[in-house]
């Protein structure tokens, strides 16, 4: 019995081989049917090359445990590393957010400080053009108490000079009556 058990291995190892076998030549030919050749005309001098299509290689899914081990480690491989390139996109979104974050915050901080010191800007402009209109009012008061003063010496100026015209005009009539000449007519004499 252990003969014929051996045979029967041996016939099928024969029997995959012939099937393997058969399935490349069918690809072989369904590649050649599937690319036809241009026929190349008379009038240009082209010569048409064709090229056989490159198949990535398959590989044998009769291998036993040994290739399904294989396939399982390399899927195994395949797995962690989907899993760390996963990983590592969500720790660079993740910085990237962070970062961000941060960003948003140094901005708005940025933000309230100006806006701070712009409002403490108008608020002096604001003291300095009250003080500025306070001081002009002030200055004006004085151009006017000023002018006052001026108006009141002029005045008093005025009523010397008036006193002193009728004063001489009474000298000059109590001369013209006593018919006589001041006595004090010019004075650097």
């Amino acid at each position: 019995m252990g003969e014929e058990e051996s045979k029967k291995v041996v016939g099928d190892e024969k029997v995959e081989e012939t099937a393997t076998a058969t399935a490349t030549a069918t690809t072989t030919k369904d590649v050649s049917d599937e690319k036809p050749v241009i026929p190349v005309s008379d009038e240009k001098a082209i010569v048409a090359v064709a090229t056989p299509a490159v198949e990535p290689e398959k590989k044998k899914l009769s291998g036993g445990s040994i290739d399904r081990d294989a396939e399982l480690v390399r899927l195994e491989q395949e797995k962690k590393l989907a899993l760390v390139k996963a990983w590592e996109e969500n720790e660079k979104t993740k910085a990237e957010n962070k970062a961000c974050k941060k960003l948003s915050t140094i901005q708005t901080w940025e933000n309230s400080k100006k806006a701070n010191i712009e409002a403490e800007l108008k608020k002096i402009e604001e003291q300095l053009e009250k003080k500025k209109a306070e001081y002009a009012e002030k200055m004006k008061n004085k151009v006017a108490e000023i002018h006052k003063l001026a108006e009141e010496k002029k005045a008093i100026i005025e009523a010397q000079k008036g006193e002193q015209l009728l004063k001489a005009e009474e000298c000059a009539a109590k001369y013209r009556a006593i018919g006589q000449p001041p006595k004090k007519f010019l004075g650097c004499f």
